[in-house]
């Protein structure tokens, strides 16, 4: 066992002003393909330890800003570098405690570690502008300057590439970070953390403090120490969020709910638009926020589509994240494996038909298991069609024409993603035109975005600047004009 792993198991998991610390209480970390292996007692903080870590942060942070920025690019550079090379550890260790196949665990370390590296390169890349003064004789500088203390609120589905993208800008900007993972994944946020640590960034530029959201994360969102929250998680907790950091004019950023569509058009390749449902719908057991849960499929390809649709869906492994040839591995936990099927029952008591899937699976180790699941003959106002079900579970919505996808697309409160399979390049067009979502995906499943060009939504499932790419800076600085008078 490596000392890494021996650190990831302890239970002084916070990190406190540059410190390791114990917590009030442990919360055990089980593996949901086998829910006889306990991955190890994480620490909770206290309310006196978030104010530690926020006093600590608040002192560390203008010396971190000053620090020299190739200094700053060698830290972001070093833990990018880092999350890289030991991407099949890490990845194992993720999948282990999430539930994502080992591929998709080993792909999402891989990815955060290129956000950190993009971000080192950031880093570099911090220039101001000049202008020419309406006065005679005085000169302008626009300049760009840490927000300050920022808190991270990240969730469990993408415990490392999530809580990367937004501590990476937060860094590379000369934030100090205060960061609340999810509960259910606090191995993947010590193991990183771990990895910040031996960077040696001035103690209290970093923290971690595991524990609830009603205990920890109400101390963040309601300090007026804390300069900005950046959140990703649930549209009510947004909402909450938003109405806390209000009164105290702190910045947020908050990435919401989705009910991503993927248009198949009459003219789609079927084998191109199967696959990219099954990526898009099913992979990571449907729990992204970028999953196409509605798919409006036209008419005349309809039939052809479910067919091949199920056929593809029936050749899905879905078994223990680290074995081989899995596709699909568990639900994250009990609690979400219920409310799949509570939405099952949902579905079929407004009418839809069952095509394939629907059942809780008993496999070789007792986990949260259940079939890759498909609805049909589904109405776009059902509930099952409006409200984000987090599973591995999407229902086929019938459309005449290409006015009526893009309309059906449309009818709902949330606008993260949203796809469309057509080989016309008119027919791409006016969707791309149209499509009410931040991003929009042609020939590609909704699921799957570039670390180096905005991430964001409209509607319900965004609100705030953007994340990732060059379009973070609008979060993580504040801009300052200095005018200059010469004599």
């Amino acid at each position: 066992m490596t000392t890494q792993t021996q650190r990831i198991q302890a239970e002084n998991s916070l990190y406190i002003g540059g410190e390791w610390q114990t917590g009030v209480s442990t919360v055990a970390n089980i593996n949901p393909s086998d829910i006889s292996q306990n991955l190890g007692n994480f620490a909770q903080a206290d309310t006196a330890q978030v104010h530690q870590a926020i006093s600590a942060a608040k002192h560390a942070q203008p010396t971190w800003e000053k620090t020299p920025l190739e200094q700053k690019q060698a830290v972001l550079q070093g833990i990018g570098d880092e999350l890289i090379a030991r991407c099949d550890e890490l990845g194992r260790l993720l999948s282990s405690e999430e539930g994502k196949p080992f591929l998709e665990g080993r792909g999402e370390i891989y990815r955060a570690g290129q956000f950190f590296q993009y971000f080192a390169a950031e880093v570099l890349r911090q220039i101001g502008d000049s202008a020419a003064s309406v006065r005679p004789g005085v000169s302008v500088e626009v300049t760009r300057e840490a927000v300050g203390v920022v808190a991270i609120i990240s969730p469990w589905n993408f415990p490392t590439a999530t809580a990367a993208w937004k501590i990476a800008p937060a860094l590379a900007f000369g934030n100090s970070v205060i960061w609340k993972p999810a509960n259910l994944t606090p191995a993947s946020a010590v193991a990183l953390t771990e990895i910040i640590h031996r960077q040696g960034l001035p103690a209290g530029t970093f923290n971690l403090v595991l524990g609830s959201g009603s205990e920890v994360g109400n101390v963040l969102i309601n300090s007026t120490e804390v300069n900005g929250v950046s959140f990703t998680g649930s549209v009510d907790t947004g909402r909450k969020i938003a109405a806390a950091t209000a009164p105290n004019f702190v910045r947020c950023q908050l990435e919401m709910g989705s009910k991503n569509a993927l248009i198949v058009a009459d003219d789609a390749d079927i084998n191109i638009a199967v696959e990219a449902t099954i990526a898009g719908s099913f992979s990571g057991a449907g729990q992204k926020c970028t999953a196409s849960s509605r798919l409006v499929v036209m008419d005349g390809i309809h039939d052809a589509y479910v067919e091949a649709l199920i056929k593809r869906m029936s050749e899905l492994k879905v078994g223990h994240a680290l074995k081989d040839g899995v596709f699909m591995g568990p639900v994250v936990d009990g609690k979400q494996l219920d409310a799949n099927f509570d939405w099952i029952d949902t579905a079929r008591q407004s009418g839809g038909e069952l095509a394939f899937g629907g059942e809780r699976l008993n496999l070789e180790h007792e986990g949260f298991y259940m079939s890759p699941t498909l609805f049909i003959n589904t109405k776009n106002d059902w509930s099952v069609n409006q409200e984000e079900v987090f599973a591995p579970m999407a229902s086929v919505i019938r459309v005449a024409d290409l006015e009526e996808a893009i309309a059906t697309t449309n009818d709902t409160r949330f606008g993260l993603t949203s796809g469309i399979i057509t080989q016309s390049l008119r027919t791409s067009t006016l969707f791309k035109q149209q499509a009410q979502t931040g991003c929009v995906m042609v020939n590609l499943p909704t699921a799957g975005t570039d670390y180096h060009v905005p991430f964001g939504g409209r509607k319900e499932s965004s609100f705030g600047p953007r994340e990732q790419g060059q379009y973070a800076k609008e979060f993580y600085t504040v801009v300052k004009t200095a005018y200059q008078r010469a004599y």
